[in-house]
């Protein structure tokens, strides 16, 4: 018969363990990590129409009208077709309305890009590898067609390899990078590249045919070849850029005087581009007098397609430049602009927002883009709120291209070049900071200089490269070679500083606050012991030494004392009934000559001495050492005293350099002090000294590696082996935890050495000292100098 169990034991259940809390998936956290990767989530559903809705508007209209002549006229720069620029101006835009975080500045083709892409599309793309055979003749052309097809395929691969390598970045919390390009990299490096900017058009202004070199010294090789060329110009080319930079630039010039009283700044270059395509239209400039125009503009959109990844391996350093290049600038105009209104720009998502611009505009042949200078400060003085501005810019710009690109078939290249002439403007104005910089800071001045020579001569890759590793290398020396400063005491305050600079500061007596401007570590670790040697007077190598030195000499001298004193105290035995030491006092008028002899010299005692013999002095003991003279002189020897004659050592002469003995009639005192002043004066340059503690200020310190761990410990050590205490203070936590890390407390080094401020510092040691009492220390570091 079949039994069941009806209460079977339990089956035990898996314990789970509770999932720390920044690994929880709540709401708010993955709310928050939506909005943080879609910033538009954030702002889109806030956005009032009634209040931002005009202004935008207004703004994204003013900035559209500038894409179209600028995205023209800087694909000229990228050596690409004129409707290739409007794409740029396009796609990016709308990409960047979604995931960047700045309100105010405008995605699309700028100067400085452009003509890096230029420069890597005419390395790969050059037009002597698309000549053709003339039908019949022996002259060749150039493959317009093809070589410009491929020149796309390149500028889009480099865009998308950009943009993915800026993607990476953002995602990895690597926007700092963008720090280490300073300003006066920035400025100096767009200033050169305005240079190439200018040596790129200027054949197009003078209507010349030339070639675009590429890598170091390429700007010299191209400007060569333009002024070798200059008797070939083109002259009526000559005219139309001639006419149209001085409509340009009078136009600017009426537009910056009576920008205030105008709502939006009037279109000059949409105006000059409208004027010239007419004209050239109704003039026949290309067939009449052979002046280059844009030639075909395809309406609608291009379809998107996949870049030649096999082009990535060529072009993997010119992306990674243009990636840099196009988030500092991004960067450094986004976060001006919200320092001004007043919101906050993340760095890791605006290097993700335009790592995205970028990827998926080079899916449909843009090329690389970041925000541009003159367009931002229209978008922002035209009243523009939000990136809304930014897409009612891409409208203009898509309506453009599907109806009214045709329009634009019979516009001189010359005009486009003369545009880019003339807003390379603001970029020229930038050598002022030549003299700006020269008042201000040197430094900064040679970061400048080199960026822009670098630049120049290296072309733009290898010369940003070069600009940021001599600005590293400036940082690195100016904390390698800090400013190191005694610090004073501000009489009333709790305030310490540098008593060089400050006449109002007085010094602690006893103490000495050693205070360095830079952190330390192994590239100064070495130079901050001997700033602090000099600073505090202390010569510590040559005190230890000496030392040591006196050490030894003294325990020599003990060595020979104790020996003499025993081969003493057996001559005693040997003489007296009971041994004992002889005192002066009362041995003096009693002491008989020897008999004679050499080595030990053995005397002969009377039954008169003998009474004395016993007796013992428990201070001091002498002994003669030579027989007495006529004169009633005799030299002594100078014994410690103890109750054991075989226990008693010479005294104490531990300075004296070489004698072991001294006469009865000089003074010990007197010859001690003597020798110490001859040896600090000739050796040492300060062995008597007043200061009895000295104080590390560090509170600049930001970290501190295992060198400069080692580096104190010796400091520690070296001043404590002559007696002068060394504290530590205002130390940040991490710094403390990194000495821990390092082993750097003992038990001769304590955490009683630190302090938070050096106040308190000075606090301990006068009390330590005994010097004042904790009541009065702060009232008495102010008087003890008046």
């Amino acid at each position: 018969m079949l039994t069941y169990d009806l209460n079977p034991d339990p089956i035990p259940l898996l314990s789970v363990t509770p999932l720390p809390p920044f690994s929880r998936c709540t709401v708010p956290r993955l709310k928050r990590s939506v909005v943080g990767c879609l910033p538009v989530l954030y702002w889109l559903p806030r956005y009032s129409i009634w209040d931002y809705g005009m202004p935008d508007l207004i703004s994204g209209i003013s900035v559209g009208i500038m894409h179209l002549p600028q995205g023209m006229a800087y694909a000229l720069l990228a050596s690409l077709p004129p409707v290739f620029g409007l794409y740029t101006s396009l796609y990016p835009a709308l990409v960047y309305f979604f995931f960047g975080t700045s309100r105010h500045i405008s995605i699309g083709t700028f100067a400085v890009l452009s003509i890096m892409v230029g420069s890597v599309t005419e390395r790969l793309a050059p037009d002597r590898n698309f000549l053709v055979m003339l039908n019949g003749t022996n002259l060749t052309e150039v493959n317009i067609t093809a070589r410009d097809s491929y020149r796309v395929q390149v500028a889009a691969a480099t865009t998308v390899l950009g943009g993915l390598i800026q993607v990476v970045l953002g995602l990895v919390k690597f926007g700092f990078v963008g720090t280490y390009l300073s300003e006066p990299l920035v400025r100096a490096y767009t200033t050169a590249a305005a240079a190439h900017a200018v040596v790129a058009v200027i054949a197009q202004l003078f209507g010349l045919s030339t070639t675009r070199f590429s890598g170091p010294l390429s700007l010299v090789y191209t400007l060569v070849e333009v002024c070798s060329k200059l008797p070939q110009t083109h002259l009526p080319t000559l005219a139309v850029s001639g006419v149209s930079m001085v409509f340009l630039i009078a136009a600017k010039e009426i537009n910056s005087a009576i920008s205030a009283r105008l709502p939006v700044p009037i279109p000059v270059e949409l105006i000059t581009i409208v004027a010239a395509t007419v004209i050239s239209s109704y003039t026949y400039l290309n067939g009449n007098y052979t002046i280059s125009v844009v030639g075909e503009i395809p309406s609608g959109l291009a379809a998107p397609r996949l870049p030649d990844a096999s082009l990535f391996k060529e072009v993997m350093g010119d992306a990674f430049a243009l990636a840099i290049v196009g988030y500092a600038i991004s960067i450094s105009l986004g976060k001006t602009f919200a320092l001004k209104h007043g919101y906050k720009v993340d760095s890791n998502q605006e290097l993700v927002a335009l790592g995205l611009s970028n990827a998926v505009g080079g899916f449909f042949q843009c090329y690389a883009v970041c925000s541009s200078m003159s367009r931002s400060l229209i978008q922002e003085s035209t009243g523009g709120k939000t990136q809304m501005a930014g897409m009612a810019s891409a409208v203009i710009v898509l309506v453009t291209v599907l109806k009214l690109g045709p329009l634009f078939q019979e516009l001189p290249k010359a005009v486009l070049a003369a545009i880019v002439f003339v807003n390379l403007k603001g970029m020229f104005k930038q050598y002022y900071d030549i003299i700006t910089l020269w008042r201000s800071s040197k430094v900064d001045l040679v970061v400048w200089l080199v960026t822009w020579v670098s630049t120049l001569l290296f072309n733009l890759d290898m010369g940003l490269g070069a600009s940021i590793t001599f600005a590293v290398l400036t940082v690195i020396f100016r904390t390698q070679l800090p400013k190191y400063s005694v610090l004073g005491h501000v009489p009333g305050t709790e305030l310490y500083l540098d008593m060089e600079t400050h006449r109002e500061v007085r010094e602690v007596p006893g103490i000495t606050i050693f205070h360095s401007s830079a952190t330390v570590y192994f590239a100064n670790a070495d130079l901050y012991l001997e700033a602090l040697k000099g600073k505090s007077g202390l010569d510590i190598s040559k005190m230890i030494i000496y030392k040591r030195r006196q050490e030894a000499k003294q325990r020599r001298r003990d060595k020979r004392a104790e020996r003499r004193a025993r081969r003493e105290a057996k001559r005693q035995v040997r003489h007296c009934r009971k041994p004992g030491v002889f005192s002066v006092e009362e041995a003096a008028g009693h002491w008989k000559e020897p008999g004679g002899g050499d080595g030990d010299k053995e005397e002969s005692l009377g039954d008169d001495q003998r009474d004395w013999c016993g007796r013992e002095n428990g201070t001091v003991f002498v002994m003669p050492t030579t027989p007495r003279t006529p004169d009633d002189q005799c030299s002594w020897e100078y014994l410690k005293g103890s109750k054991d004659p075989d226990c008693a050592t010479l005294g104490a002469m531990s300075e004296l350099q070489d004698g072991d003995t001294t006469t009865l009639g000089s003074s010990s005192e007197d010859t001690l002090s003597r020798e110490l002043d001859k040896v600090s004066l000739g050796s040492l340059g300060k062995w008597t000294w007043d200061i009895h503690s000295i104080i590390l200020d560090l509170s600049t310190a930001n970290f501190i590696d295992t060198v400069a761990i080692k580096t104190m410990r010796n400091i520690f050590h070296d001043f404590g082996e002559i007696d002068v205490t060394v504290y530590m203070a205002g130390c940040q936590m991490s710094v403390v935890e990194q000495l821990e890390l390092g082993g750097f407390f003992s038990e001769s080094i304590t955490k009683g050495r630190l302090f938070a401020t050096v106040h308190d510092a000075v606090l301990h040691c006068l009390g330590h000292q005994g010097t004042s009492t904790p009541s009065t220390l702060n009232a008495n570091i102010g008087l003890q100098n008046y």
